[in-house]
């Protein structure tokens, strides 16, 4: 089986929490895009852990981990990771943790790029988490980066210097220069550090599939921050969509067998761009606080606003979603009314669909309201929910025309129910 689970909105749904529970079903996780631009937070009995860069299947003693080639890796941002799950007493090792050759490696100017341009752009900026994604994707498609494999060439600090000779013409333009020893130095102590788990990676995925090993491919962000079909260009730099998938982790001749969308019980946004359904005021900070909705790579708050049907709609359409679990139901008990986005006005017409462009950026919301359902988090299976959140949770399932198959009512291993 081969299973990708991905987000279906702006990022930030819960898909680390989703991967960990349905990891003990799997025997591989395996990441394929992005970096350490975002986060996972999972929370199970050994505590509350925010992964960056690691596959969320790594808190599972029984599974192997791949990190892929469609993945930016900051070295030192990895070893820290690493580092701090051995504080809490999760070990990472080459036998569950597999690094591609072919992962390109985020280098420190890729980071001082991209804080330089986002100051540069000042009120324009982009929302960047100012982590190096975005030029470090731009450099990868000039084909002027590092792979993991580089560590091992002899000859990699004779192609670092040609790097920043170039980097450095860019560089000028901030009135700023690299210092290549700085940056050899850092592939020096941290490219040691990561050696031992960087692998060829399509050949263990290609051997785990022959010997019938089931195979999760987890996304990081979601469809709407996808930098083909999201709001461009308010979106990620690599792509965040399913069919992506096998293409990221390595093995691009292979075909997913299902695809699971995650999606919460309303909406959140982290960074620029617009955002149609957002709140304001009194009634954004409660749900804000309801939801404990923070950045986990940031620490950023996030914009919040209620279930947005034609975003979550063309979502699970850009995913292929076969099915999709439905977080933080819990956050709306307290509730008397629940509001919900059902259409977007544009000119003054109504329309379902998400647009895209400066008409995104007219949109306003249209905005009905369903019956509150009061306390869920100690309901474990569906037919515990009251009347009133089975109403809720099928109402949103009509609206996207999708199965809601899990629903999360708390953040525990445990708080969920099936439907």
């Amino acid at each position: 089986m081969l299973t990708a689970v991905v987000g279906i909105n702006w990022g930030d749904e819960g898909k680390g929490r989703m991967v960990d529970l349905l990891s003990s079903d799997y025997d591989v996780i395996c990441r394929y895009q992005g970096g350490n631009n975002a986060g996972h937070t999972v929370v199970n009995e050994r505590g509350k852990f925010v992964l960056n860069l690691l596959p969320s299947g790594i808190l599972r003693e029984t599974t192997v981990n791949v990190m892929g080639n469609g993945m930016v890796i900051d070295l030192e941002h990895l070893h820290g990771e690493i580092a701090s799950l051995a504080e809490k007493g999760v070990s990472v090792t080459p036998a569950n943790l597999k690094i591609s050759s072919k992962a390109i490696i985020c280098l420190p100017y890729h980071k001082q790029q991209d804080i330089m341009e986002e100051d540069r752009l000042a009120d324009k900026k982009y929302g960047s988490t100012r982590r190096g994604i975005g030029p470090v994707y731009a450099d990868k498609y000039m084909k002027k980066d590092l792979r993991m494999e580089d560590l091992f060439d002899p000859a990699l600090e004779a192609k670092l210097a040609d790097l920043v000779e170039w980097k450095n013409i860019t560089f000028a333009g901030y009135g700023h220069t690299i210092d290549v020893s700085e940056i050899a130095q850092w592939l020096r102590v941290y490219g040691e550090a990561v050696k031992p788990f960087v692998t060829d990676v399509t050949a263990f995925l290609t051997e785990a599939v022959s010997a019938g090993k089931n195979v999760m491919f987890e996304a990081q962000l979601g469809a709407l921050r996808d930098v083909e079909f999201g709001i461009y260009p308010y979106t990620s730099s690599s792509t965040t969509l399913a069919a992506y998938a096998p293409i990221g982790a390595g093995v691009p001749g292979m075909k997913l067998d299902n695809v699971i969308g995650i999606m919460k019980a309303y909406s959140t946004c982290v960074g620029e761009g617009p955002f149609t359904a957002e709140m304001f005021g009194e009634e954004a900070d409660k749900l804000r606080a309801a939801g404990g909705e923070y950045g986990a790579a940031t620490g950023r708050p996030r914009r919040v606003g209620p279930f947005d049907v034609p975003a979550s709609r063309y979502g699970v359409k850009m995913q292929g979603a076969d099915e999709l679990a439905l977080t933080k139901l819990d956050v709306l008990s307290y509730m008397d009314k629940i509001p919900v986005c059902v259409a977007y006005e544009i000119d003054g017409e109504r329309t379902c669909e998400f647009p895209s462009g400066t008409r995104l950026g007219r949109a306003k919301p249209v905005v009905e309201y369903v019956e509150g359902f009061g306390d869920v988090s100690g309901c474990r299976s569906y037919s515990e929910l009251p009347a009133a959140a089975r109403r809720y949770v099928e109402y949103l399932e009509d609206a996207v025309n999708c199965r809601i198959g899990y629903v999360s009512v708390g953040a525990g291993r445990d708080e969920y129910l099936k439907k």
